[in-house]
């Protein structure tokens, strides 16, 4: 390995670091003579196309990522659209259901519960400990709407890191994979001979909160510098460990945090839309959930923010939204309910408990309907019809991942409203045609927010990621749309710019960390908004 002496500025001392300098091209004689990068990203593209399996892809990207790391982002940043469903949903969901089928080499760190008291000793033995600025860490517990995986888990981690790489341009080396193995409760795995992880039963939750403390307070130690973002914990261990680390170390949760963040975004684009066809007044929205897990109330908690913004109270933003679990419409009278879903609980309804989805649609009349419910066809013909009956311009946002649990399909979402949808899906569906005119589905994916959000908490050097953070985050990506986009009445923009727009996201949160106090960069308070955009862009790492 090279090594390089690289100038640092620390307290106004300038001093010399130790680094490693990326590995050099090989030697003459190494490559056939009419060797050309072009003509061989042109070759790399065609080895990747000539796979007929979604699976046989991500192999291939995988094993290209650790062959050459600098032809595979260049790849993805010139082709987005095509490599993002191949590194990250839809396909990263079967690439966890046969991880301990398909490993090759390890790719991250795996911690387990076997490493209790030991956890600092294994962290400090990751070879880029000074260049670490973000780690996505999952348990595995609730991987997409999959279930518990254990430590199949682990190509999240790794897939969602790629995203923070290609997306927003945070360099490969600074980033940290990490799977937390406390067991699994799914009994195939338990049973299958070729499982990576431990085989034993899930620890109970008093034994999960002692070895996360230690994990917390570790990772803190060996990488002081970093960013941590929790991936797929189910859905109460979610809601636990967010609340009980937030304060104390620079982190978020993207199921809670980041997927309300891309939906409120979207809704906002969304809602103005339906108005304008109604000419109902945005506070005059009304948003109905099928799915009460932690995606499901973390973007309800979000969505608040936009009645909020319209000059709503807390309570009247709360009353906006309504939750459907698997039992039916959540109010207080129904009898015991989860923590979580206290927080939506109707008040105003004490009747008997209503379980048929139209007919809790024709009862409250809203305005938006959202799944994250993880039940493929729960948006059938009777839900969507009855939604384009009350609305002129119905919102319609199937948000379950992967495709094959989305609530429904988008050519199904266009029949059954005659067109009218505002459409936006969780996992990627292909443009319709109806009746002469193009219509275009608009993805949620997580990936428009967490780049720019993790981008701009890193260069702000947040001791905490806020909610005003997130919500900063979330405005910067409704305001992304460009005129042809807007034209297009298209909810969010256009993929291939997700570089130019993490940077605008990135401004935005390093703002919103500065009015919260919790930015340490202070040097950034005395630049303009046009020099930190462009401090930005200059330490976005370009293959």
């Amino acid at each position: 390995m090279t090594i390089v002496l690289t100038p640092v500025w620390s307290n106004g001392i300038q001093k010399l670091r130790v680094t490693s300098a990326p590995p050099n091209k090989p030697a003459h004689g190494y490559l056939p003579p009419a060797f050309d990068e072009n003509i061989h990203a042109q070759r790399c593209l065609a080895q990747l196309r000539s796979k007929d399996k979604d699976i046989e892809k991500y192999i291939y990207l995988s094993q290209l990522k650790d062959a050459d790391q600098s032809m595979f982002y260049r790849l993805c940043l010139a082709n987005m659209s095509e490599f993002t469903p191949l590194i990250y949903t839809p396909t990263v969901g079967d690439a966890c259901l046969q991880f301990s089928h398909i490993f090759r080499r390890p790719e991250g760190l795996f911690i387990s519960i076997k490493d209790k008291g030991n956890i600092g000793k294994i962290l400090r033995s990751w070879p880029r400990l000074r260049e670490a600025r973000i780690s996505v860490v999952t348990d595995g517990s609730r991987i997409l709407g999959l279930g518990d995986l254990g430590v199949n888990g682990m190509p999240i981690s790794i897939g969602k890191l790629s995203l923070y790489v290609a997306g927003a341009g945070i360099r490969p080396e600074s980033t940290v994979p990490i799977c937390l193995d406390l067991g699994t409760d799914t009994q195939r795995y338990l049973d299958d001979p070729l499982y990576l992880g431990l085989r034993q039963k899930r620890v109970p939750m008093k034994v999960m909160d002692d070895f996360m403390d230690e994990f917390m307070r570790e990772m803190a130690a060996a990488f002081p510098k970093l960013l941590i973002q929790f991936e797929d914990f189910s859905t109460d261990k979610a809601f636990a460990y967010l609340d009980r680390f937030r304060h104390r170390y620079p982190l978020f949760n993207d199921d809670i945090q980041g997927t309300g963040a891309v939906v409120l975004s979207g809704f906002m684009n969304a809602a103005k839309l339906s108005s304008a066809a109604s000419g109902r007044p945005l506070t005059d929205h009304r948003i109905l959930f099928l799915g009460a897990g932690s995606a499901g109330v973390g973007v309800g908690m979000q969505l608040m923010s936009f009645f909020k913004l319209q000059g709503l109270s807390e309570e009247e933003a709360r009353s906006r939204i309504y939750l459907v679990d698997s039992q039916g419409l959540i109010y207080d009278t129904r009898g015991p309910m989860a923590e979580h879903k206290k927080f939506f609980s109707r008040k105003d309804y004490n009747g008997p408990p209503l379980t048929d989805l139209t007919e809790i649609i024709k009862l409250i009349r809203p305005t938006a309907l959202l799944g994250l419910s993880t039940t493929k066809g729960a948006f059938n013909q009777s839900v969507i019809q009855t939604m384009a009956a009350l609305n002129p311009r119905p919102i319609i946002f199937p948000l379950s991942n992967p495709v094959r649990l989305s609530e429904c399909e988008f050519h199904e979402a266009v029949e059954w409203s005659n067109g009218t949808v505002l459409f936006a899906s969780g996992s990627p569906f292909p443009e319709e045609e109806y009746r002469g005119r193009m219509l275009w589905p608009g993805q949620g994916n997580n990936m428009y927010i967490f780049p720019g959000l993790g981008l701009g908490a890193i260069l702000a050097r947040a001791s905490a990621v806020t909610d005003s953070m997130v919500e900063a985050s979330s405005i910067g990506l409704a305001n992304a749309l460009t005129p042809a986009e807007h034209d297009l009445e298209l909810l969010y923009p256009r993929v291939e710019r997700i570089r130019e727009i993490s940077a605008d996201i990135a401004l935005a949160v390093i703002r919103a960390a500065q009015k919260a106090g919790v930015d340490r960069a202070k040097d950034l308070r005395k630049m303009s908004d046009a020099e930190v955009l462009a401090f930005v862009r200059e330490r976005m790492w370009n293959p």
